[in-house]
């Protein structure tokens, strides 16, 4: 009886990929939507002075360390003000905060993660951005990664390093 032994060998690790996994840059910290409709005059219009006292009053601590999305979901004459008012009292409070809605909040997150990233190593290279993820990641983000890659790397792939897409290579 013969026994053959054969090494297995890790083609994938072999390859000279590089990976790249948005799910690593998910901010763990509590989303929250403010939603200033409440404090419109008829639902319609913002008063001031009953909005200065709700600024003044609102209790501000209970987005300490959270990620904020400040909107007004009614259409409603909101002044630029009274934005700026709120974001006064989010700041150095709120981990962030934007003007928009949750899904806006989270585009923003990832472009500012993204824009903090190093590209140089992935300069002249083969990247692979990771497709499956357990935590939610913006299709956004894909888009403005692939926009930061594409002038740098010799290729862009989709998917698993066992199993891609192709999107871009380099003439």
């Amino acid at each position: 009886m013969w026994i053959i032994m054969e090494t297995i060998i890790n083609k994938v690790s072999q390859s000279g990929l590089q990976t790249i996994d948005l799910e690593e840059l998910y901010e763990e910290a509590p989303r929250v939507l403010l939603d200033i409709k409440e404090q419109l005059y008829m639902g319609l219009m913002l008063k001031e002075k009953e909005f200065r006292e709700y600024v003044k009053t609102h209790n501000w601590e209970q987005y300490r360390g959270c990620l904020v999305a400040v909107t007004c979901s009614t259409d409603a004459i909101v002044p630029t003000w009274a934005y700026m008012l709120i974001s006064n009292k989010l700041s150095g409070i709120a981990k962030m905060h934007v003007f928009g809605n949750l899904e806006e909040l989270e585009n923003m997150l990832y472009r500012t993660k993204i824009d903090r990233m190093d590209m140089e190593p992935f300069r002249d290279q083969r990247v692979v951005v990771k497709g499956c993820s357990h935590k939610p990641v913006p299709v956004s983000a894909y888009v403005y990664l692939t926009e930061k890659l594409t002038p740098l790397v010799k290729s862009i792939m989709y998917g698993e390093p066992c199993s891609t897409v192709p999107v871009y290579k380099r003439p």
